[in-house]
């Protein structure tokens, strides 16, 4: 066995007194050092003398063991246990220069007690260095040691994060730092850590120099828009990037290795997110009793996570699925939340009156719903059931239970929809519309459509992950389709806080900004993955982008807005959008028809009444 892997492999008590016995040994040095260099000469001590080298140990290792020296993993010291050495040598030296001068020995000069002080800090502090130096520094053929095979990386960022990042990766066994990319001219050419700081137009020339094989983005506070500046600069050099989440997903104020990730596809988006009004996020949540439908989903799961900082009286989640509902527990429970989980289907309107009144429910956030456009396109039934149905149940189940605030997530694609999601989910807000105009109606209902959804179950995001990981090729259905998107704690956020401003039959859209092109988004995500895009073959290890085609009930773009008119609401970045109101007796009778072809199992009747009711759908888009 070599030597590095003996010493790490031993028993931590015999670790302990292996560096007892070292330590009583560099003392002895230390004091027979500081006799030398008083008198010029080496020392030879005879006679009485020989009490004050027995005598240095005896003192040391009690003034050691009382400041924990020996409770230290060599491997990881730091400032802290340097302080502690520091202060255990200083106890012992003046202990010793005290038992010195008490014992009537005229032949120890009081120079010696401050270079004893000074060389058993040198030797002692020292030696602990060199012992983490050589059990962290993997340097071949130094006691037996491998080659250091851990990969290069650049640190993009020489702040405080980036320093701490460069200390965590020195106990790294994957990944040593070889420089860091700072655009501040104050830094640049400096020192950090012992690491250089280099202009990032240099990164070209330092992936050739040393090899590199990740660039680490360390800047946590960069906003957005800085950081999307960041990877579009990066983006030409054929390394993967990695970064550190923002600020305020970091566990705790300490930079870890740990915290490593992949690029958050929200760092492709060249725009902030949109930051919320605090009071409209606590309106209809705090000291209230909420409940989520679909709180097993991508939205419905988020929001349950929000609302659950937000100080609500009780959240009851519901969801058909047991396996999302007992991952969502486990992981609210982990932050010390405790929620009502209760197993159930949209499709069951008693259920969902009972548990609204059995909890006293007072706000409802709806986020069951199938969304995937070819899945519901092929299977338009239970499309129409589970969106249109299963939204009336919740709906009729908050007006029968009393509930105050109903709050719908909807879609882009129910905006003049080409396909049998988008009808689905446009009539489910027609419906609410209907029923908010009653007169009994006490509910207050809402509507808050947004675009896709980054990196939700069944957006392109997870697929062209995968499939990069894979080797490709990556698939996007046409070359010119675009999207709006936005991340998920925005699509939740501004559900909150539409809920809040609604009055009733309000439809509420957010301003996305501009729609982002797919087939870009592809090429992205394969160059920050460290690839080429093959074209025509070459290169050869590239990763090829493969276009199959608009799918059926797919378009090239998407619309948020039905009628050419909006008015603004509290938030800027929210608009309201004016719409005209319904023909409440046909939609009755068109709903109705619609319950009774379901329960025929009627696909194609079923297609045809959602043509009736939904104006602007059009299948042929």
């Amino acid at each position: 066995m070599r030597p590095v892997n003996y010493l790490l492999s031993i028993k931590r008590r015999n670790k302990q007194l292996l560096m007892l016995l070292v330590d009583s040994l560099l003392v002895v040095v230390a004091l027979w050092v500081a006799f030398s260099l008083r008198y010029g000469e080496a020392y030879d001590p005879r006679g009485s003398e020989i009490w004050f080298w027995v005598m240095a140990p005896v003192l040391a290792i009690p003034a050691f063991l009382y400041f924990s020296l020996y409770q230290t993993i060599i491997r990881y010291i730091g400032f802290n246990s340097l302080w502690k050495v520091f202060q255990a040598i200083s106890l012992y030296a003046l202990l010793w220069g005290v038992c010195a001068f008490l014992s009537g020995i005229q032949i120890v000069p009081r120079s010696v007690v401050m270079i004893n002080w000074l060389s058993c800090l040198l030797l002692v502090g020292g030696a602990r260095m060199m012992a983490r130096w050589l059990l962290t520094v993997r340097v071949p053929g130094i006691l037996g040691m491998e080659p250091d095979n851990r990969k290069n990386v650049l640190i993009y960022g020489a702040g405080v994060a980036g320093m701490q990042l460069a200390i965590s990766m020195s106990y790294s066994r994957e990944m040593r730092p070889v420089a860091f990319l700072d655009d501040e001219f104050v830094l640049s050419n400096q020192q950090v850590n012992g690491l250089r700081v280099y202009h990032p137009k240099e990164t070209g020339r330092l992936i050739d120099k040393f090899d590199v094989k990740d660039i680490l983005l360390a800047m946590p506070s960069a906003s957005q828009h800085r950081r999307h500046e960041i990877l579009a600069s990066l983006e030409p050099y054929p390394v993967p990037i990695h970064t550190l989440p923002d600020i305020s997903e970091l566990e705790s104020c300490e930079v870890n290795i740990k915290d490593i990730r992949g690029i958050d596809i929200s760092d492709l988006l060249d725009r902030d997110a949109v930051a919320p009004i605090d009071d409209l996020l606590h309106a209809d949540i705090a000291h209230k009793v909420v409940m989520v439908t679909g709180a097993g989903g991508s939205i419905g799961s988020e929001l349950s996570r929000q609302i659950s900082h937000l100080n609500p009286d009780r959240l009851v989640l519901v969801d058909h699925s047991e396996f999302n509902l007992y991952q969502l527990e486990r992981e609210l429970i982990r932050q010390g939340f405790h929620a009502e989980i209760c197993l159930g289907s949209v499709l069951d309107r008693k259920r969902l009156t009972y548990l609204c009144k059995h909890y006293g429910v007072q706000t409802i956030y709806h986020a069951a719903a199938y969304k995937h456009v070819p899945l519901v396109e092929k299977n338009p039934l239970i499309g129409a059931v589970n969106n249109v149905i299963g939204t009336r149940n919740c709906a009729l189940a908050a007006v029968d239970a009393g509930v105050t605030t109903f709050v719908l997530i909807s879609t882009d694609k129910a905006v003049r929809p080409a396909n049998v999601m988008g009808a689905t989910k446009r009539l489910a807000e027609l419906f609410l519309q209907d029923l908010s105009q009653r007169p009994e109606t006490k509910t207050r209902f809402t509507m808050v459509r947004f675009g896709n959804v980054l990196d939700s179950s069944g957006s392109v995001v997870p697929l062209f992950r995968d499939q990069i990981q894979r080797g490709g090729p990556v698939t996007v259905t046409h070359p010119e389709i675009i999207r709006y998107f936005m991340t998920i704690k925005e699509a939740t956020q501004l559900v909150l806080q539409a809920g809040a401003m609604g009055e009733g039959g309000d439809v509420f859209v957010l301003d996305m900004g501009e729609q982002v092109s797919i087939v870009n988004l592809a090429k992205k995500m394969i160059r920050l993955s460290g690839f080429e895009i093959k074209e025509d073959g070459h290169p050869a290890n590239g990763i090829e982008i493969e276009f199959l085609g608009l799918r059926d009930g797919e378009k090239l773009f998407e619309e948020l807005l039905i009628s050419e008119s909006s008015v603004a609401t509290l938030h800027p970045r929210i608009m309201k959008e004016v719409e005209q109101a319904q023909n409440l007796m046909r939609l009755d009778k068109c709903l109705s028809n619609l319950q009774v072809s379901i329960e025929e199992n009627d696909e194609e009747r079923v297609k045809e009444l959602l043509f009736e009711m939904v104006e602007t759908y059009n299948p042929d888009a």
